[in-house]
């Protein structure tokens, strides 16, 4: 199993929580080809995406091979400081990977 690197940050931005969050992730279409051997490179991408803030579900997104290399997410919610941000993804190769921040 790959190791796969998920950061993730949780700040307030006025009266809004900024959610910044980066997965190294290698993201294959399946259409590529390896460039020594000239096979095709197996798809390997990330298919779902939650983000909690306090156990509660903020986000959820379904992914597919068009998502680029690295995905890199963004977005805002009413929260506060203090609140526990978590955001999980799974592959469709059974990786899975986590982040976790309290707002600041």
């Amino acid at each position: 199993m790959a190791k796969f690197k998920t950061r993730l940050k949780a700040k307030m931005k006025g009266d809004k929580v900024n959610i910044k969050a980066i997965v190294s992730h290698p993201m294959e279409t399946g259409r590529r080809k390896d460039k020594k051997t000239g096979e095709k490179i197996p798809t390997h991408y990330i298919n779902e995406v939650v983000v909690t803030a306090n156990d509660k579900v903020l986000l959820t997104a379904d992914w597919s091979g068009t998502i680029s290399k690295n995905p890199y997410l963004s977005f805002n919610y009413a929260g506060k400081s203090g609140d526990k941000v978590k955001l999980n993804w799974k592959d469709n190769q059974g990786n899975t990977g986590e982040a976790e921040k309290t707002v600041k």
